[in-house]
């Protein structure tokens, strides 16, 4: 295996793991938020409607978090490969919400 399918190996793990804690982290810190039954009488929409948007904001903190760290920390000539795995986490985020409720 060459050393760029290797890293590029190293670098979806790492994106599979910090999805997941980020998604589990914040579906725990969320779980009060919201209401988990769609179909009843009483209007659902405002309480999941903040449950989501508050979501999404966590989920761009963490995210930005994330790429500051990382693009400190990697020589420059590969930061504009840490693009598309930004591009993938927001898709990600689209994803996650649908699985959130």
């Amino acid at each position: 295996m060459s050393g760029t399918k290797r890293a590029w190996l190293y670098w979806l793990f790492y994106f599979v793991i910090f999805e997941a804690v980020v998604f589990f982290g914040l579906r725990w810190l969320l779980s009060g938020m919201g209401i988990s039954n769609q179909y009843q009488a009483e209007n659902t929409v405002v309480p999941n409607w903040v449950k989501a948007v508050t979501f999404i904001l966590l989920y761009l903190l963490c995210l930005l978090v994330v790429v500051m760290v990382i693009s400190n920390n990697v020589p420059s000539k590969h930061r504009r490969q840490l693009m598309r795995w930004v591009y993938f986490a927001l898709l990600g985020m689209v994803v996650m919400l649908f699985f959130l409720f």
